[in-house]
């Protein structure tokens, strides 16, 4: 079902940044068929976190980087208007704003066959089957033969439409009134609910300090002044609002040489008619921990500096760290995310919609054991930058985008979690007993702080 390690070499290898030696991709993966070397071989690790069809296959084709995340907008950020931040350590808090998408405002009828206008669902009074006029409505996101384009827009008679500049706001929960700092998870999404998500796809910003890193690229290299490409590298975690963490090898080289940006707020990627809008900064500096090994991808982890602070919004929230050298509990259900491949072989697709995937941690020493069981060998030794989970059938980490964080529940407080780990690599893919190996953040968090207290930033805002 979900295969989802191997986009660990989505940048090295899909890229052909070269940053993963040849030797570890024999020995991770075996080698090559018919002596196939080098690049000949970078079909076979493509691998994302995966779902299986429904409506990430719309298009009936196999989508490329631009298909899911579009060309880059000729501003960094999406977002019109914004209160001015007056601090490098803190940011302002995003309101909701209406969002204009394809299909809105056409003419639809109502299932009661009035005829109406389509609008987003949060523009519309309207309380009907789909949409609940407190801002929090069911959607199905796989329905293709509704009255809109999209699954997010609703047929709304004239009468009850809303402007754009005052959207319904959907009302917290009691207990979300009192959430304060980092880590917190939107089980129930915000705004609204799925239904139909039958491929793990996550509620929107039930994560919301979920990443896409992408690199920004000419269309023409003879032009590079002209139309530009958002090619994605990997996912991310927002744990500042200017700092990003994510794995090293993905930006060991790419940012010396091309232009990075860090979005924040995506879910949904081939649409932008959600209430809360998507948010792109540039990156302006990368810290890469100086043991790094691009073989064997020790210390494989990194932190980003953005050119101004991402505005905190329902959907753009920031991860908390653990403490230093405080491991997980074995057998923890934590869980990964990403908009990796559907499957492991070249010919998986690229998702549209955020997926997750729900993973138990392995203990150190079994982790290795079973790693051993593998092409690895019995010689082999799980470093100490590294930490495991998965091991199900089905369930394994190579479902998950390299750099993309694994998040475990902090004790004691429901639906808060902290990020453990950050996606690294694997053998196969959804390989029952095999886990799935991650950068272990705890026996790197006083890297990170001292990285983020070097760039004069508060370390404060990702501790609990």
């Amino acid at each position: 079902m979900y295969k989802y390690i191997a986009v660990l070499l989505l940048a090295a290898s899909v890229l052909g940044q070269g940053d993963i030696d040849q030797g570890v991709l024999n020995q991770i993966f075996g080698p090559p068929p018919g002596g196939q070397t080098g690049q000949d071989t970078q079909g076979q690790f493509n691998s994302g976190l995966n779902g299986q069809n429904g409506q990430n296959g719309q298009n009936g084709g196999n989508p490329n980087f631009v298909d899911i995340f579009g060309p880059p907008p000729s501003s960094p950020s999406p977002i019109p208007t914004r209160p001015p931040v007056t601090s490098t350590t803190s940011a302002t808090f995003l309101q909701p704003e209406g969002n204009n998408g394809a299909g809105e405002n056409e003419p639809c009828q109502t299932p009661e066959g009035t005829s109406g206008t389509c609008v987003p669902y949060y523009l519309c009074n309207t309380e009907n089957n789909t949409i609940i006029s407190d801002g929090t409505g069911i959607i199905d996101i796989r329905i293709k033969d509704g009255p809109c384009q999209s699954y997010l827009d609703t047929c709304c008679l004239l009468p009850d439409t809303r402007p754009a500049d005052n959207p319904i706001t959907p009302t917290p929960a009691p207990e979300e009134v009192e959430r304060k700092g980092c880590g917190w998870r939107n089980a129930n999404g915000v705004g609204f609910r799925i239904t139909g998500n039958k491929d793990n796809e996550a509620e929107f910003a039930e994560f919301p300090w979920m990443v896409a890193i992408l690199r920004i690229e000419p269309i023409n290299e003879a032009e590079p002044e002209g139309s530009k490409l958002n090619v994605y590298v990997g996912g991310g975690s927002l744990i500042h609002p200017s700092v990003v963490l994510t794995a090293a090898h993905y930006v060991n080289r790419d940012w010396q040489t091309k232009s990075i940006r860090a979005r924040a707020g995506e879910w949904d990627t081939q649409t932008k008619q959600e209430l809360y809008p998507n948010q792109d900064r540039d990156v302006v500096d990368v810290k890469i921990h100086r043991d790094f090994n691009k073989g064997n991808l020790f210390y494989d982890i990194a932190v980003l500096f953005l050119k101004s602070p991402m505005d905190l919004a329902p959907n753009v929230q920031l991860a908390c760290l653990p403490p230093p050298r405080e491991r997980v509990r074995d057998g923890t259900r934590c869980f990964a995310s990403g908009w990796g491949k559907d499957h492991f072989e070249k010919e998986g697709r690229y998702q549209v919609i955020l997926k997750k995937v729900e993973v138990p941690v392995v203990e150190r020493n079994r982790c290795q054991s079973q790693l051993r069981k593998t092409r690895l060998g019995q010689l082999f030794q799980l470093h100490t930058s590294f930490m495991c989970a998965g091991g199900e059938a089905g369930h394994d980490t190579c479902k998950g985008d390299g750099g993309s964080p694994l998040v475990c529940p902090i004790p004691g407080e429901p639906d808060r979690y902290q990020q453990n780990g950050i996606v690294a690599w694997g053998i196969g893919c959804g390989q029952d007993g095999t886990p799935g190996v991650y950068v272990d953040v705890s026996f790197l968090r006083e890297w990170v702080d001292n990285a983020v207290a070097g760039k004069g930033y508060d370390t404060s805002v990702y501790s609990y």
